[in-house]
């Protein structure tokens, strides 16, 4: 598989991080959906074990980005 195609993912994640430190949930969770995506994609055409383990590090940390994109919501609502 194409490491190139990680890049593109790595580049999205730091986005979503970026997002949630200017504590942006809208954007943060449109780009996480973004690469959630585009991990399901480089899924489908996953070969070698290798690439699976690295989507799977993906998927872990975009579960846990989706938490604190969850957690920016709670926040949000109880400042109004």
């Amino acid at each position: 598989m194409e490491k190139n195609k990680f890049n593109e993912v790595k580049n999205g994640v730091q986005q979503i991080i970026d997002f949630i430190a200017e504590k942006n949930a809208k954007e943060a969770n449109n780009k996480l959906v973004e690469v959630s995506e585009e991990l399901d994609e480089l899924l489908d055409f996953a070969e070698e074990d290798e690439d699976l383990m690295e989507i799977s590090r993906y998927q872990v940390l975009l579960n846990q980005l989706h938490q604190r994109i969850v957690g920016l919501n709670g926040q949000a609502t109880e400042s109004l």
